[in-house]
């Protein structure tokens, strides 16, 4: 037998909701501050899969202009009754401080790939909504509630602010119905979210993450013979957690969703990382990602198949393949790959000419609004992007070029642009995870007329960028450290948790809209072995 390794989902992948419709398996992911909002992906077998749809495309469905880092959608959750899917997501408006604005929304759709419906208001008392979908034919909305208040007003005292399971009845003729109940305070560990509920034998079971998405995450598992409890937790407390060892290849295990084949055998999805060495610890090259572990049940509980609370690194399937992708630029349409940030018009920010991308200078890079920068996810710890660009920009107030990404203090960029005394010239500027956005170049390079190729090369914690005009490729800058783009720098796990990308950028700081067109993008990515 033939195996694959875990995660099923490389790269950022965050927050598996899983369902399956038939023999068709789905998985729908978060994709926070980038656009379009949600990721959902198809499989026959549970192993390979494609991406099927971005369902948040439209303005009247999702605008995060002004959204800060690691806000956006937060854990959606997917599911099928009454012959369409429904979608239930969180746009996240505030990260930091006390409080969580956080609004909850239902959308519908017959085909995961088709048009889906105008949004649906449910609330906005937490995160992490999920809904239910009884045999009786009622539906149940769910999420965490989040408690702004001081210390030792909340049902949990391992963490206050995560403050139980909220419950309540929800119908799309009526909305929400009666009160809304906390059915489950969580276990000692604490920060209880992402509430999946389903039913199986009798029992209503109420699956939960614990721990935070950090190193002591955990899949947490609860039973009732009633929806409103009382609850038990599960006699392990976890289903899953590798919070106990650090030597395992999957880190920050947590966050998942149960699903039935139709042969009867069960599985749930996790959240995971693969931690590697840097210049300050750990860090998760790839972000957080989706894994895949086969499950069994003794005594109406349900354990790992092959026992304890390690998922496992390996599952059947086909060995994986390096990536070697040459996306098309003078298509019609942006690959699907790509994605960009908050904007829920992309025409005012990129334009396919024919020719290549058009990105349209906006404001700076990292900007929560407006910023022209189109990219797609690291999927592996060791990789190599490239692009070649035209740019003849004016001054030092305009810039393109290619960047790996983060967020707004924590990213490297090479640059196209100009510099007095020098001309057109290439650059680097990071900001290597400083909150205060302190930016580092490199000197300016002068570069001659015509395209120039700029490509950058990551191995673990290493990072070169590099230039080509029409001689031989040259160094550009130093080398970086590549840490600084994962969820560990900078301000840590806990502050920041989507995931590294590499793509194209362009900004023009006086407001009149430069253009610069890019070509060509290639990627390649070898997939770690052991």
């Amino acid at each position: 037998m033939t195996m694959t390794r875990n995660p099923v989902l490389r790269g950022f992948h965050a927050d598996p909701s899983i369902c399956r419709v038939g023999g068709v398996y789905y998985i729908a992911v978060s994709t926070f501050e980038w656009y379009p909002g949600v990721l959902i992906y198809r499989s026959a077998d549970l192993v390979s899969w494609s991406l099927a749809g971005r369902p948040l495309r439209r303005a009247s469905q999702l605008d995060m202009r002004g959204n800060p880092d690691s806000c956006g959608i937060w854990a959606p959750c997917l599911s099928y009754a009454d012959g369409r899917f429904w979608l239930v997501y969180t746009d996240v408006k505030r990260l930091s401080g006390a409080f969580k604005d956080a609004h909850n929304y239902i959308v519908t759709c017959e085909a995961v790939e088709g048009e889906w419906s105008e949004p649906v208001y449910v609330n906005s008392s937490g995160f992490d909504p999920s809904l239910f979908h009884d045999d009786d034919g009622r539906k149940w909305f769910l999420n965490m509630r989040w408690n702004h208040r001081e210390a030792g007003t909340g049902i949990n005292p391992a963490n206050d602010r995560f403050d139980g399971i909220e419950l309540q009845e929800w119908s799309q003729e009526r909305g929400l119905i009666g009160e809304a109940r906390v059915i489950y305070a969580g276990s000692a560990l604490g920060l209880t979210e992402a509430p999946h509920l389903f039913k199986r034998a009798g029992w209503y079971y109420l699956t939960t993450a614990e721990g935070g998405t950090g190193y002591d995450h955990a899949v947490t598992l609860a039973r009732s013979r009633e929806v409103f409890g009382p609850y038990e937790t599960h006699p392990d407390s976890h289903v899953m957690t590798a919070r106990f060892a650090p030597e395992h290849g999957l880190q920050r295990v947590g966050h998942g969703q149960y699903v039935e084949a139709a042969d009867g055998t069960g599985w749930h999805t996790f959240l995971c990382g693969r931690p590697v060495a840097g210049p300050a610890g750990l860090f998760c090259a790839t972000g957080r990602e989706t894994g895949l572990a086969r499950v069994v049940w003794r005594d109406d509980w349900m354990y790992l198949e092959g026992g304890g609370l390690l998922p496992p690194v390996e599952i059947a399937g086909p060995a994986r393949a390096a990536v070697a992708l040459d996306y098309d630029l003078t298509a019609a349409e942006l690959p699907l790959d790509f994605q960009w940030l908050r904007t829920p018009y992309p025409e005012r920010i990129f334009q396919m000419t024919g020719a290549g991308l058009r990105l349209i200078g906006r404001e700076s890079l990292g900007s929560w609004f407006e910023q022209a920068l189109v990219a797609r996810r690291q999927d592996e710890a060791v990789y190599q992007a490239s692009t070649t660009v035209l740019a003849d920009p004016p001054n030092w107030q305009r810039a393109a070029g290619l960047t790996t990404y983060y967020n707004r203090h924590k990213f490297h960029a090479a640059l196209i642009t100009h510099e007095p005394g020098v001309g057109r010239c290439a650059r680097v500027v990071s900001c290597a995870g400083d909150v205060s956005e302190a930016l580092v170049f490199s000197a300016p390079v002068a570069v001659p007329e015509g395209p120039i190729t700029l490509s950058v090369r990551v191995d673990h914690a290493r990072q070169q960028f590099y230039w080509q005009g029409a001689g031989e490729e040259q160094a550009l800058g130093p080398e970086l450290d590549a840490s600084v783009i994962s969820d560990e720098g900078g301000v840590g796990e806990h502050g920041s948790f989507t995931g590294a990308f590499v793509g194209m950028l362009a900004y023009d700081l006086t407001g009149q809209g430069w253009s610069a067109d890019f070509t060509r993008f290639s990627y390649r990515s070898q997939p770690a072995e052991g």
